[in-house]
């Protein structure tokens, strides 16, 4: 099996950056909700829309609070597996 050396400040760069880029699109999802919720505030009268608008945006909610959570987890993860790649020996330079 072919051992390959990683360059550990890159890897945890390019790790950290496809997180905070999933960050920022579920903080886009979120803010789209919110902007729904406002328009459809302002343009109803109906509390039975109300409520189903709002239970659309409570299930998109626990949705990006799941993804959240696969985010925190994929860090984690991620910066352990560095962790164990300082003790392993690597290529010469």
């Amino acid at each position: 099996m072919e051992e390959y050396c990683i360059d550990e400040k890159c890897a945890l760069t390019a790790i950290l950056q496809s997180v905070s880029m999933q960050e920022t699109a579920l903080a886009q999802i979120l803010n789209s909700e919110a902007e729904k919720l406002k328009k459809v505030i302002c343009m109803t009268n109906c509390i039975e829309e109300l409520l189903e608008v709002n239970e659309s945006v409570q299930q998109t909610v626990n949705t990006v609070a799941q993804l959240e959570c696969c985010l925190k987890e994929k860090a984690i993860y991620a910066m352990e597996s560095l962790k164990e790649l300082r003790h392993k020996p690597c290529c010469s330079k």
